[in-house]
């Protein structure tokens, strides 16, 4: 690989290397130009052996620009192997305020999710991220003190996960029956540690009538199902699905004992959804019913 091929797979697209001399600067923002004079070898030498004083440079396998994809609130790991000499410190930088965050093992950021530390077995400094967030997005520079100083960047990635209740807001069901309700949390690249059900405030449990499953969809989906045999009517109120570290999703269940929903009591037109024995019924029927009736 050439010299500018090295540099330009060190940088994101758009960000340029600010220790590159011009003539180096022009070949690597416009490589298809035919007026650019071309570099001679004994150019792309001498500025490699500039760039290298003193032995401090990347490793090989680093030198192109890490995507690092991590799940909102887990740890983000960011990977910088070197090979330095000592009283070269590296830093990591974080480019959109250009903040410094770290030098070697010290902290300069009011912020404790951030720390560095270095593996002696990968001659590889970290940057660790603790809880990521989306605030977190971004690219962050790993830059060694040389004379001129050389950088390698990182894309950090933080994936939301959304948490949803299959169907309507509000269930509909005849007391006796049988009701599946629906969690599913999609873009989650981790499994939930738990995924706990709630009544109103109080914890549903697997019970003799009440039964939690769990089922991954594919890589990125998960399904949490309760299901409540033999409906009664305290088993009416406010259900919420809680995946550990992601935000919670709810329904209402309303059972009834023959009455009239409140919502078709006050006209409204739309679906009455009734998971009873897995079946979906159109409100606009049961309102023909009533009236029937």
């Amino acid at each position: 690989m050439g010299l500018v091929q090295e540099l330009r797979s060190m940088s994101p697209k758009g960000v340029m290397p600010p220790h590159l001399p011009h003539n180096l600067l022009l070949v690597f923002n416009y490589p298809n130009d035919p007026h650019l004079v071309t570099l001679s070898s004994d150019e792309i030498r001498k500025f490699k052996q500039k760039a290298s004083k003193d032995n401090a440079t990347f490793q090989a396998d680093s030198l192109t620009p890490i995507n690092i994809t991590v799940q909102l609130g887990s740890t983000a790991y960011l990977p910088c192997k070197v090979r330095k000499p000592k009283g070269k410190p590296v830093s990591f930088i974080r480019k959109i305020d250009s903040h410094i965050l770290t030098v070697e093992r010290y902290t300069f950021v009011a912020d404790e999710r951030f720390t560095a530390f270095f593996t002696n077995e990968t001659d590889t400094w970290n940057l660790q991220i603790k809880y990521a967030h989306p605030s977190d997005i971004g690219i962050y520079e790993c830059q060694i003190s040389t004379e001129p100083k050389i950088s390698r960047f990182i894309q950090l990635n933080v994936i939301v996960p959304k948490t949803k209740m299959e169907g309507l807001p509000e269930v509909y069901v005849k007391a006796g029956s049988t009701v599946n309700l629906r969690c599913t949390i999609s873009r989650t690249l981790e499994e939930p540690a738990y995924i706990f059900w709630y009544q109103d405030s109080e914890r549903v449990l697997n019970n003799d009538r009440s039964f939690i499953s769990m089922e991954r969809l594919n890589v990125d989906t998960i399904v949490s199902q309760l299901t409540i045999h033999n409906t009664r009517r305290k088993d009416s109120g406010n259900y919420s699905c809680n995946p550990s570290n992601l935000q919670a999703a709810n329904t209402i269940l309303h059972v009834l004992n023959g009455e009239q929903p409140a919502a078709m009591q006050h006209g409204n037109s739309g679906w009455w959804i009734a998971r009873g024995e897995g079946s979906i019924l159109c409100l606009s029927l049961a309102v023909l019913r009533w009236l029937v009736a």
